[in-house]
């Protein structure tokens, strides 16, 4: 059974403008995943449903066979643990260190302190961050910003790691560090789905590649380019 299986997904909004339009799509685990198309194609939609943010007009979607729609109140905070998630935005804090935004993440769910102290040194190493644990975000590169909110995502290490236009407000240099932070990430196991308009990655990893347009999927091809 795949890891993450959208069925038939619907979603529309007012005035009848369908975000999604009977979309069906098959993520395995262990898999790298981009997702591409232009601005308002549906992209982010995806990613809200699957985390619970927001609920499909019709279909269904299983993340490890369980319907993700079905799940209790009460337990969509296990899900989002499973599903690490970075947005564009970031959302870290500007009045913590950088050791404070991902330890934060862990204290919220009642993390003991000693193992506080265990992981967020070990994921900061593996965003390449072990040198930046008492700045703050304002003394960080675009780059570092955005492997700051990796690391955060990954504090619970997540079965998935969605990345929203992880690289879109940031250098090409910079660009290709958090991917490449975003490959080892996956040479781990963790499945990777990579939300971008980034036509020069894309092209470069040749990695699974899924096409979007209008609310559908157009293209789904192994090895694919970023133009169909």
């Amino acid at each position: 059974m795949p890891q993450i299986d959208y069925l038939n997904i619907t979603k529309e909004y007012d005035q009848g403008l369908k975000a999604l339009d009977d979309v069906s799509l098959k993520v395995e685990s262990g898999e790298f995943v981009f997702i591409v198309g232009p601005s308002g194609a549906g992209k982010s939609t995806l990613v809200r449903l699957l985390i619970r943010e927001e609920s499909p007009s019709s279909g269904d979607i299983l993340f490890n066979e369980q319907s993700v729609l079905t799940l209790p109140h009460d337990k969509i905070h296990e899900l989002r643990r499973r599903i690490g998630v970075v947005f564009q935005d970031l959302k870290l804090l500007e009045s913590k260190s950088v050791f404070e935004n991902v330890a934060i993440a862990l204290d919220v769910v009642d993390t003991m302190d000693k193992d506080i102290r265990n992981i967020v040194p070990s994921v900061l190493s593996l965003v390449g961050l072990s040198d930046k644990v008492d700045k703050f975000p304002k003394q960080l590169s675009g780059g570092e910003k955005q492997r700051l909110s990796i690391a955060r995502a990954l504090a619970h290490e997540p079965d998935v790691l969605i990345a929203d236009e992880a690289t879109g407000m940031i250098d090409p240099d910079s660009a290709d560090d958090v991917v490449e932070v975003l490959e080892k990430i996956n040479s781990l196991g963790t499945t990777v789905i990579m939300a971008t308009h980034d036509e020069r990655i894309v092209d470069k990893l040749k990695r699974r590649v899924v096409r979007i347009e209008k609310g559908k999927i157009i293209s789904d091809k192994k090895g694919g380019k970023y133009r169909v």
